[in-house]
This record gives structure tokens, sequence and C-alpha cells, in this order.
């Protein structure tokens, strides 16, 4: 019922743009170096538990479509077993390194914190031994603070201290989970840390209380001696009205008002970028200027709906300047690309989950490959640095000079008599060079 779901499916590989095969990667080839290192190091590709193996294809007005073998009956410990070998022998035949889970997603439901620690332990001891089975490793882990009704008025900003208190628990083992499992990171998404109404909320206090318990977190990384990386994962709206990590900007002066700038960066998610008011590549581009940018959601949204509808990324032209923020920040180090994508309510064959993740495989590799031609042409690198190069000379030297006050930069261009002449930002020219690859 569980390793046999996908049994009949032959483990995916690179066949390039000639195959005529669909269970087959035609851009992904992992052992293709690419400005100097190999596409998976690039890549660090990971299944989620959540959308892949959790959901069961329901929606505000309708029950689940998908009847996978582990959705049948109660979550109970069978059930959870079943999914737990499901999902990492899934991950093996997409040939895929990592995978991604909430606490939640992998054990059997409790009610009470000891049945809770007690299911949650035993799901840990089983993924460890299937990480051995299947060579797959976790890219990050998380604990599920949004699901239950005790979540509903949020967790780490909830009005009720027994609230807070329970979810520092699930966090506590949840991390300690992580570290054991070999975890690059640990994601915290404050799916309800914000409010729906500002007349029964006080955000002070909320912000306060958020503020203590990511340091608590941090606190307890350094205690048990965690080296990975802690991650906020930004969101405007959705479930509540409005989320106090609303995007990368909003995430890192949080940070710095508690002192946690340099301990914690973000986790991006493409359709959240854009439920924010944004683009996949200006959230990267921030974090990557804030010294934040830490890993990465893929997905993307519908242009047509005003909310998070997780589909697989299939645009290349988009993620390619995504990619391209990302090498520019340095590429991964912790982080990679985890699918938060999930097949649609209509998809409901175990195929379309190999086809869902194929094609998203597919996109990111295809955009890597055109962002790294783009970077070893040269001409978009070139342009942007000679349109900042005053930056570098004597004037700009001067401006951010020690001993600079605002009179002096004043009295500078009142001395030089300066006219400065409007230069062109050549917008269209670069989207054609971008478009040319």
């Amino acid at each position: 019922m569980s390793a046999d779901y996908f049994a009949e499916f032959p483990t995916v590989r690179y066949e390039g743009l000639d195959s005529a095969n669909d269970l087959a990667y035609r851009w992904y080839d992992k052992d293709r170096v690419i400005l100097g290192k190999r596409m998976e190091d690039h890549l660090r590709f990971a299944v989620c538990f959540w959308h892949t193996f959790c959901w069961p294809g329901s929606d505000v007005f309708g029950a689940g479509t998908f009847r996978r073998p582990w959705h049948v009956g109660p979550n109970d410990g069978a059930a959870a077993r079943a999914k737990r070998e499901a999902a990492l022998a899934f991950v093996e035949k997409l040939d895929l390194p990592f995978y991604c889970f909430h606490d939640v997603d992998v054990m059997a439901e409790a009610d009470t914190i000891g049945a809770f620690r007690k299911s949650f332990a035993e799901a840990v001891d089983h993924l460890e031994e299937l990480q051995g089975q299947h060579g797959r490793k976790l890219l990050w882990g998380t604990a599920n603070l949004f699901s239950h009704p005790r979540y509903m008025a949020g967790a780490a900003t909830n009005p009720d201290p027994e609230v807070y208190a329970w979810a520092a628990s699930q966090v506590r083992d949840a991390l300690d989970a992580t570290h054991r499992l070999g975890g690059a990171n640990y994601v915290l998404w404050g799916g309800r840390e914000g409010y729906d109404t500002i007349l029964n909320t006080e955000i002070g206090i909320e912000q306060e209380n958020f503020g203590r318990f990511l340091s608590l977190v941090v606190d307890h990384k350094h205690r048990i001696g965690f080296t990975g990386t802690i991650l906020i994962e930004p969101k405007p709206h959705e479930p509540t009205k409005h989320q106090y990590d609303f995007d990368t900007q909003t995430v890192y002066g949080f940070l710095k008002r508690f002192g946690l700038e340099n301990e914690v960066k973000v986790n991006i998610e493409a359709n959240h970028a854009t439920l924010s008011g944004h683009t996949f590549e200006h959230e990267i581009g921030m974090a990557r200027a804030l010294g934040i940018f830490g890993s990465i959601d893929a997905n993307r949204g519908d242009h047509q709906n005003g909310w998070d509808t997780d589909q697989f990324p299939n645009s290349v032209e988009e993620l390619t300047l995504a990619v391209l923020e990302i090498v520019r920040a340095g590429g991964f180090t912790n982080g990679g690309f985890n699918f938060d994508s999930k097949v649609r309510r209509q998809s409901i064959d175990a195929a379309d989950l190999f086809h869902g993740h194929i094609g998203g495989v597919d996109t990111v590799a295809h955009a890597l490959v055109k962002a790294a031609a783009i970077i070893e042409d040269g001409k978009l690198a070139a342009f942007r640095a000679e349109r900042y190069a005053g930056w570098r000379g004597a004037l700009g030297d001067a401006i951010h000079g020690q001993d600079a006050t605002l009179a002096s930069v004043a009295d500078l261009a009142v001395s030089r008599d300066l006219v400065p002449q409007p230069k062109s930002g050549r917008q269209e020219w670069l989207e054609n060079l971008v478009n040319r690859f």
C-alpha cells in the first residue's frame, strides 16, 4: 500500500531534448557542469510532503478527490507509515536529493501533547531509517503551527500563552528532529502570525511575543549544536488578512529590531512574492542585497486568482530572471529549490505527481542553462556595472567618506558647479537582450 504505489514507474532519468518519454528529464542533467558546478549542486531540488502526499485534493467547495491509499480511513499509525514509505520511494524515483516536511505531515494524529510527541518521535525514527534506505536527505523541517484549531489566532502571536507554550513544544521537537535527520535548514512559516481585525488585536504585544519566540528558537539551535540555517518564509496575507512577515524587506526590519539579522534568513516562495505585489526575482534580489538569502519554494500563482494556488512552475522566462538573482547572490549554501507545488484537483492519478515534478524540475533546469548563458555573455552585467560606475569614482568615495556630512556633499555639488545629465536606462534594449536567450 505504500512504496508499491509507485512500483510501476521507472526511475526518472535525463534523456535530452529528443526524448519521446514523458517520464524523463529533457533539461535536468544532474551531472552537467554549469558555471563550474554540477546542476544538482546548483539547484538542490526537494519534494514536499504536505502538497504531494498529505493534501487530499480538497478545496473550500468540495471534498478530496485523490484517494491515495494512505488517505483512506483515519490518519493512524499504519496510514502515516505508508505515507512516509511512499514519499521517500517517490523522491528516489525522481532521482532528486532532498525532501521537506512539517511535523504533522509525517505522523499519526494525536490530541494530547504527550501523544503528539510520541507519535512524532516514532515518525522521526522511521524517517531516519528511510533516508538510509533510499539515499535521500532532508532539505528542511518545520512545525505546522497553523492548521489545528488551537492556532486559529496564531501561535507565537496568540493572545493565549498556553497556545504559545504548546507551539514551543512543537518547534523544539521539530528542530531537534531536523538536527537528528541531518537537515540543512529549519523553516518557520507564520501562517497565522498576524490578524484578521485590528479591533481585537494588540499589535505591539504580538510583535514582541513573535520576536521573543524567534529569539528562543535561535537560542535552542545553538544549544543543540544545529549548524543549519533558520529561515522565515514571507507572505503578506492568507490565511490571515494581514501577516507580520509580509515580504523580505519587512522580515529584515523585524530581524533587525530583535538583533537577529545575522541569525535568520528567508525562504522565498514565488507565489507569496506575487501576492505581496512583487516579482519573484525582486524578492530574491532584495534578500541578496540585505544579506539574508536562504532558500526557495518553487511554484507559481494564477494571474486571474488572488490567492495562493501553488502550481508547478512552468515559465522558463520568469524562472530565468529568478535564477539570475540566485547566482548573483552566490547561489545556495544550505538552501535549495523545494517544490511547494501541488497537482490540480482533477489530476488524480499517480502519474500526475510525476508529470508535475518532472515539468517543474525541467523548467528550473532550463532556466539555469539560460541564466548561465546570459552571465557568460556578460553584456547585462557590464551595462549594470557601467550604470553605477560613478559610485566607484572620486565623488562616490567622497559621499561615502567617514567625515562626510550633508553640508559637505552639498558643497561638492556647488563647488564643482555640477550639471547632471540624464542617461538612458535602456530598458527595452536590456529586455531584448535577455529575450534573445
